[in-house]
């Protein structure tokens, strides 16, 4: 049989499956040779990839539990195989998923997390993910079979495929609820992913990226967790010196995860300069569709709760969509407290709100006009763009006496 055949076309394979074969791989995976066993598996494999209705003619063949057995032999190709093939199997649905961990998969396959192949690693931690990924129950299935610390641990291996891997596994487990985000944090894993973040680059960082934005979605708590681990400054890297834009999108997202919860969330974003970085980005003409709608949207939850305002002066040059809910702050907080309104006016802020230019009765020059109401009119009027063209024409018109 080619592999080439199987490779390269759903069609053929509908046709290896319609012509009865699949019961003679299966058989094969009953042979004594290891080999006839590999080649069989990598067919049944091949075949399951492709779509979740190949996938479940491999499953009705009763290969799962044969390819459970072989993944229990020795030999290591033949385990890399018959892990990869479970995989493909798995990816498909919930309900595929669920017959790999019913033929007790999962406890194997976290056994093995901590071997020395690097190619067998790889495999074990994809299929783990595969699991994982569909459903509450599934990823609970994968957490139970002990599978911390042994991934923290492979976080730092010398194959960055199987750093990779082992990453997006821990994202599957960390995407669903708060009980399992708060078992990653108290197993060390916000810790490790920080560390992962800060030392991998491009695509690789994807999957701990958005394992650090799942679990500051979840609760103060656990975005609190996020920043008390350092996570900001590897997320605020990504934006700036990442060149594919959605792992640039994916860091803005995760980054308003962290500071939409609270003003003390907010500010922690707002002093380590992470504001004007997402603005940055949001206004490249470079940037994709997609990362300006998530750079526009975490910097809208982040400068909706943040109180600091020093950090929100840099953002009075935003654009009139940004700068509304830049000023609304200002409108907020400035009434209440004098030594911001002295700061407000010391930092040139004051004089940069009278620049804007918004339209007459709309929501923002309503904004600016709450703010100046905050000051005696003569200031206001001393930080007025026309106002040194004012004093000139007054000047014009002096007639000195005597």
């Amino acid at each position: 049989m080619s592999r080439a055949v199987l490779q390269t076309f759903e069609e053929y394979q509908k046709a290896v499956v319609d012509s009865g074969a699949m019961e003679s791989l299966v058989m094969c995976l009953e042979e004594f040779d290891p080999s006839v066993k590999e080649s069989a598996a990598w067919a049944l494999g091949y075949i399951a990839k492709h779509s979740k209705e190949l996938a479940q003619s491999v499953l009705d063949a009763g290969a799962v539990p044969l390819l459970v057995l072989a993944y229990q032999e020795p030999d290591l190709t033949l385990k890399r195989i018959s892990a990869s093939a479970l995989s493909d199997i798995a990816k498909h649905s919930p309900e595929l998923a669920q017959v790999v961990v019913d033929a007790g998969a999962c406890v194997l396959l976290v056994k093995e997390i901590t071997n020395s192949d690097a190619a067998l690693k790889r495999q074990v931690c994809a299929c783990l993910a595969q699991i994982a990924k569909h459903s509450v129950d599934l990823a609970e299935v994968v957490v139970e079979a002990e599978v911390f610390p042994r991934l923290l641990h492979v976080l730092k291996d010398v194959d960055e495929l199987v750093r990779k891997n082992a990453a997006t596994c821990i994202r599957e487990l960390a995407r669903h609820t708060p009980d399992l985000a708060k078992l990653i944090v108290n197993a060390g894993g916000i810790a490790a992913m920080v560390d992962y973040v800060q030392e991998s680059r491009g695509n690789a960082r994807l999957p701990g990226i958005m394992t650090l934005g799942y679990v500051a979605a979840f609760s103060e708590t656990l975005a609190l967790a996020v920043v008390v681990s350092k996570g900001i400054p590897p997320l605020k890297d990504a934006p700036i010196n990442e060149p594919e834009d959605h792992v640039k999108a994916a860091a803005a997202w995760s980054l308003g995860q962290i500071g939409r919860h609270s003003p003390d969330h907010a500010r922690a974003l707002a002093e380590a300069d992470v504001l004007r970085r997402i603005l940055a980005v949001y206004l490249h003409q470079d940037s994709s569709e997609d990362l300006q709608l998530k750079a526009k949207r975490a910097l809208k939850s982040v400068v909706q709760k943040c109180t600091h305002l020093p950090a929100l002066e840099p953002l009075l040059d935003s654009p009139p969509n940004i700068l509304k809910y830049v000023v609304q702050q200002f409108a907020k907080v400035l009434p209440n407290n004098v030594e911001a309104r002295k700061a407000f006016v010391q930092s040139g802020s004051l004089q940069k709100l009278q620049e804007v230019q918004a339209e007459s009765g709309s929501k923002l020059q309503e904004m600016v006009d709450t703010i100046n109401l905050q000051y005696p009119p003569e200031i206001v009027q001393y930080y007025s763009p026309n106002y040194a063209q004012a004093l000139l024409e007054k000047m014009e018109d002096f007639a000195p006496k005597g």
